[in-house]
């Protein structure tokens, strides 16, 4: 059985062209890419909330004030009514 001869020349012509694609289609998946915004700074503020078992805020307190929101939330809790309790809450800070 006679084996094809093959070209180094031809060979070498197709190694370059494949080369060539593979540099356009990164080039063209950089370019593609969007640069992201960075996000605005946003300030927080950080509160104690009373939430009902449903999930609804009843009562905010400022932070120092976490005893008063714990009684609060016990006060709301006593007589078989439905358990209340105290979580943090962070709140965005408006510039104006």
């Amino acid at each position: 059985m006679a084996r094809k001869v093959i070209s180094r020349q031809e060979k070498a012509a197709e190694a370059e062209a494949a080369e060539k694609l593979a540099a356009e289609a990164k080039r063209k998946k950089a370019s593609s890419r969007k640069t992201k915004k960075a996000a605005a700074d946003v300030r927080l503020r950080l509160y104690w909330g009373v939430f009902s078992q449903n999930l609804k805020r009843v009562a905010v307190f400022e932070f120092d004030q976490k005893d008063e929101a714990l009684k609060r939330s016990e006060e709301l809790s006593k007589g078989g009514k439905s358990p209340h309790f105290v979580q943090k809450v962070k709140e965005e800070i408006k510039v104006e």
